[in-house]
């Protein structure tokens, strides 16, 4: 039985990876801005589900959701980071405030989700970080360039990490969905 961390599971592709997960019977720490909106699933799987409010861009926020999960759980086996935000508008356009909060939801969230994360993962040499990015990384349509530059810098740091914690027996995969 693994442990999957899994963020932004209140809709779409999150809340699908965690009912393949705990149907499954594996455990998930299971998250959203609000975990009300994870009674649901928690009541199907209430022995194996941890909701946990988090907000990615709080540091804050991941400490005390480490603490948690690690007082039910103990170490996690899987990180999905999927939590996200859209944004569309020209580049000529584009609002510093929201560009920032994109990229600090899109890019330095799972980072610093993968931070948290890793020295179990390191210590246990296994483990495995799944990044949600997007199609739009490879389209590059015309109005989303700020949404695909913060995924693309995600793919970017996949990579790099894929290769600095191989050798440990740590997985780090990039996905890109298209639309839904």
């Amino acid at each position: 039985m693994k442990t999957w961390l899994i963020t932004g599971c209140s809709s779409g592709i999150g809340q699908g990876i965690a009912k393949a997960v705990l149907s499954k019977g594996d455990n998930a720490i299971i998250t959203a801005r609000n975990k009300d909106k994870l009674k649901d699933l928690v009541a199907l799987y209430p022995d194996n589900t941890l909701a946990v409010s988090l907000e990615v861009t709080s540091k804050e926020s991941i400490e005390a959701l480490m603490v948690q999960a690690k007082e039910r759980f103990g170490m996690i086996d899987v990180l999905v980071n999927n939590a996200g935000r859209g944004y569309s508008g020209a580049i000529e356009e584009g609002d510093s405030d929201a560009v920032n909060e994109l990229f600090n939801t899109n890019l330095f969230g799972p980072i610093n989700l993968i931070k948290a994360v890793l020295p179990d993962m390191r210590a246990n040499k296994a483990g495995a970080i799944i990044n949600i990015s997007s199609l739009g990384v490879i389209t590059n349509d015309g109005g989303g360039g700020y949404y695909a530059a913060s995924k693309a810098a995600l793919e970017k740091i996949s990579g790099a990490l894929r290769k600095e914690v191989a050798s440990l027996g740590i997985k780090v995969m990039v996905v890109e969905p298209g639309p839904f």
